[in-house]
């Protein structure tokens, strides 16, 4: 009896260590996908139908209710989440540019948010490099009172190891020296424009900022070394509270039902465009992976929460409502995990904040890359911001996400453009965003441990020093340590 009893157990411990690699769910999920995935069509059907997903707009409210419909379709249990957003949209823009104010010819470009309701300046451009702190130091005074220009990303040239910062990051930095206006200069060659925000808060700027093409900007750039430019500024925009609604589709865990694991990325888009890219791919395979649970009747010990937010591109909006209506609860701590899905496409391995996760990620990795080949099993560590994993991170919940993917289709110089539309999505790769997300999901949601918990402030604080988050966290006042 003693030995089959040994014989029993090693038999147990056996078999419960291969229902911990999930391969044959990993396979039920892949066939799924494969076989029925939705989220190409659904995508497809709302970039034609309903169009953008400004937050706050006409538009933005179909969207939530296309999305909601959808989830109660595939027999999810959903339910919106409103909240109440500062929502901001561009109305009236004129940029006039010039060696003096008779002289002074229109140029192409777009307002950027949260600027002014209203603006009308004019006034000598002075340029400000790549728009960093560095740029300023050596003559702090010769920006006061003028309009500052800025490259978006990486001047070439520039000294090497130079990190760029956000847009909204450069503006508050030129608004600290005083200019009264930015134009940012996009990186994307062929005049293409860039919307998006260019207020570290989400809410309005003190001054107007707009957005030129590379080869204007370049070329304003030249003229400036010779002779002095001037620019007239004048636009109009929206700037009030509106209702908006990030929409929960839950599936409540069988042992761990107040331990949740959070699947989220953001529904809303600018307006320029479909935003097919920026983030239909991240919010329509979302939706795709609560259709593959509910479909394969798929359990968890863990509750999973499928989240589409709004208002990410006016400032992670929605992620925010999402953790201050936790703290209300108090059901924040409940969140052991938040995996972000923005512009997620085709992931080649999974990524996350925290390197522990390293061996349980690439042992779920190893098998599915015994399913799919193309699946190359990258692991990648580290922590960014400026997307909607952020709010959790500074709650100190660990992150993560696919890794290693590529835009489809060259569609990264149409990011936050008027060429981000439904033409550029790959069907396959869609699709793969799909299955080996909801892989890592299900794996996540069921694994006996999650070998880290959410970080105390001493913890948090070294981390985010260590990721170099200080400076940019500290020029949007999100910095809370001494």
């Amino acid at each position: 009896m003693k030995y089959l009893f040994a014989l029993t157990l090693i038999s147990t411990t056996l078999f419960a260590n291969a229902q911990d690699q999930f391969g044959n769910v990993f396979s039920k999920i892949n066939d799924n996908v494969q076989q029925n995935s939705k989220a190409y069509q659904t995508l497809k059907y709302e970039t034609e139908t309903i169009g953008h997903r400004l937050t706050g707009s006409v538009n933005g409210e179909k969207a939530e209710q296309y999305a909601y419909d959808l989830l109660k379709s595939y027999g999810c249990d959903v339910k919106f989440q409103p909240f109440e957003v500062e929502s901001w949209a561009r109305k009236t823009i004129h940029v006039e540019i010039g060696s003096d104010q008779n002289s002074l010819v229109k140029m192409k470009a777009v307002t950027l948010a949260h600027s002014p309701v209203s603006a009308d300046i004019v006034g000598e451009i002075v340029d400000a490099g790549n728009g960093m702190e560095v740029d300023y130091q050596a003559d702090p005074a010769k920006f006061k009172g003028k309009i500052a220009l800025i490259y978006l990303g990486v001047l070439p040239g520039s000294p090497a190891g130079t990190k760029s910062l956000h847009r909204s990051e450069k503006t508050a930095i030129a608004t600290q020296y005083g200019a009264t206006g930015v134009i940012i200069i996009n990186t994307v060659k062929n005049g293409v424009l860039l919307t998006g925000t260019a207020s570290v808060t989400g809410k309005l700027i003190s001054i107007p900022a707009v957005c030129i093409g590379l080869e204007d900007g370049m070329a304003l750039k030249e003229k400036l070394k010779t002779q002095a430019q001037t620019a007239h500024i004048a636009m109009t925009n929206f700037s009030g509270l509106i209702k908006a609604r990030n929409v929960v589709a839950t599936f409540k865990g069988t042992e761990l039902p107040k331990d949740k694991v959070v699947v989220g990325g953001h529904l809303d888009s600018w307006d320029l465009a479909t935003g097919a890219i920026d983030n239909g791919i991240g919010s329509f395979a979302i939706m795709d992976m609560a259709r593959t649970f509910k479909q394969l009747h798929l359990k968890t010990k863990r509750t999973v929460e499928f989240v589409l937010f709004m208002g990410e591109e006016q400032g992670l909006l929605g992620s925010k409502a999402y953790i201050n209506q936790a703290k209300k609860e108090k059901t924040l701590q409940q969140v052991k995990f938040m995996l972000n899905y923005d512009m997620t496409n085709d992931p080649k391995g999974f990524s996350t904040s925290r390197a522990e996760m390293k061996e349980l990620f690439t042992a779920w990795g190893d098998d599915i890359v015994k399913i799919d080949t193309g699946f190359k099993n990258l692991f990648n560590a580290g922590a960014g911001l400026h997307s909607d994993h952020q709010p959790f991170m500074l709650e100190g919940i660990p992150t993560g996400g696919g890794f290693g993917g590529k835009l489809p289709n060259n569609s990264g110089p149409f990011y936050h453009s008027d060429g981000d539309s439904f033409k550029l999505v790959d069907e396959q790769e869609l699709k793969n965003t799909v299955r080996y997300s909801a892989m890592l999901t299900y794996a996540l949601a069921n694994t006996p441990k999650i070998p880290i918990g959410i970080q105390g402030e001493e913890e948090l604080k070294a981390f985010l020093e260590s990721q170099n988050l200080k400076e940019p966290l500290t020029i949007a006042g999100e910095w809370r340590w001494k």
